[in-house]
């Protein structure tokens, strides 16, 4: 039977080497011969039709199945060489249909009343606290670090991250700040041992998340200044905020409920309150998330563009008082996640099992490769009620960072996790 895949990938591979070797046993050579050859093979006819069918879900799953073997070089190379290959010209109706379906399908999802907020978090924040001490830094920021300057560690990037967002909430002490979506703690007890008096609520919808927060915050003695709640931002009531930082978090907003979002900063913001928004963003609005990613890591997520992001701000009554992109930390930041994880494979295979190891190796490489090769990046909202609560110019910025680091140099070292 004539292979339906080897047509669409030698139309594709114009660049590069690619040696394929197809469920039938032929074994093909495709591109101009340039660059480190990266050898796959299909381990059944069911698997190369599927992912003829549909490759941007079945590529990732038969991967994770086994049955789509990379033979020499490893997945983010082989993603990285088509994604260099990418052009409209294999894009057929089949896979247009998909797409539109796809699409259809997830803004009905992402405005549906049903709430899945605590579903879609828990999906992947409820994994094994283990799983995230394979690859992230000592502080355990699963966000985009800073690698300013360049060339730092990763512990030393997520420092970076932490201080740079500090210096733009132009944080003062004794203010009440409100963390949305505070992940294992760390940006809240930065923000907290930085500045004397200050008074911070963090919420997440993660159980794993919150039990690890409120450990670490006890174990640092900041029990009585940091406090981590198991809540929902958009039935948050009654209180109100000088400072709100909210990082990784609105890419599980979903489309449907920017609105929603914003007002509820308005509500919960103090007329002279500054918020810090960090969020991965696209050049231009896709309306879907990738399907492997919707199905496996992340349900209910979309990354959306600036230009999607500001009108339901402003309808909110908010103001943007500075926009900064970070164009390719994230990339950096992925490429060390993924060589950690890598590393501890046996770590891994044994906390889940090898099919879910092939999963998440997917995931961080495909993850990076977006930040790559799609123009994916990270914007940082800097947004007020009024154009008074921030300078008129960005020199605060750094002159606080310089201060941030005289508190770093004389902070106590971060304790391990134990589980």
């Amino acid at each position: 039977m004539a292979s339906a895949l080897f047509p669409l990938i030698k139309k594709l591979i114009r660049k590069g080497s690619l040696k394929l070797t197809l469920a039938s046993g032929e074994t093909h050579v495709v591109g101009d011969g340039t660059g480190d050859t990266v050898a796959v093979r299909f381990a059944d006819q069911q698997a190369e039709d599927a992912i003829a069918r549909d490759p941007t879900l079945k590529l990732g799953e038969m991967y994770m199945e086994g049955r789509f073997i990379l033979e020499q070089g490893d997945i983010y190379e082989f993603l990285s060489l088509v994604k260099q290959n990418t052009t409209n010209e294999v894009f057929d109706f089949r896979m247009a249909a998909l797409l539109v379906g796809r699409i259809a399908w997830q803004q009905i999802k992402s405005r549906s009343p049903i709430n899945r907020n605590k579903y879609n978090v828990a999906h992947h924040y409820d994994l094994s606290a283990k799983l995230f001490d394979l690859f992230l830094d000592e502080d355990w920021q699963y966000s985009c670090a800073y690698f300013n300057p360049p060339g730092i560690s990763l512990y030393e990037a997520q420092l970076a991250k932490k201080r740079h967002i500090a210096a733009k909430l132009l944080v003062e002490p004794g203010q009440k700040v409100l963390e949305i979506g505070s992940g294992w703690g760390g940006m809240a007890m930065y923000l907290a041992e930085a500045y004397p008096g200050l008074d911070v609520t963090g919420i997440t919808l993660s159980e794993e998340q919150l039990k690890v927060s409120r450990e670490r915050a006890a174990k640092r003695g900041l029990s009585d200044r940091v406090r981590f709640e198991l809540q929902d931002y958009r039935y948050m009531t009654g209180k109100k905020f000088d400072r709100i930082v909210s990082v990784g978090m609105f890419e599980h907003v979903g489309i449907g409920d920017y609105g929603k979002f914003f007002r509820k900063v308005s509500e919960l913001l103090d007329d002279n309150g500054v918020m810090l928004l960090h969020s991965i963003a696209r050049p231009k609005p896709s309306y879907a998330t990738n399907a492997f990613i919707e199905k496996y890591i992340f349900p209910g997520g979309y990354i959306p563009s600036v230009g999607e992001t500001a009108p339901p701000l402003e309808k909110a009554g908010l103001l943007t008082r500075d926009i900064e992109t970070l164009p390719m930390h994230y990339a950096y930041t992925l490429r060390h996640w993924r060589n950690r994880f890598v590393a501890r494979k046996a770590d891994a295979v044994a906390l889940y099992d090898e099919k879910f190891f092939r999963m998440w190796e997917f995931y961080l490489a495909g993850s990076e490769m977006g930040f790559r090769w799609d123009e994916l990046f990270i914007m940082q909202l800097q947004i007020a009620k009024n154009q008074f609560a921030v300078p008129d110019n960005r020199n605060y910025i750094a002159e606080r960072e310089a201060k941030l680091k005289e508190f770093e140099a004389a902070r106590a070292p971060l304790e391990k996790v134990t589980f």
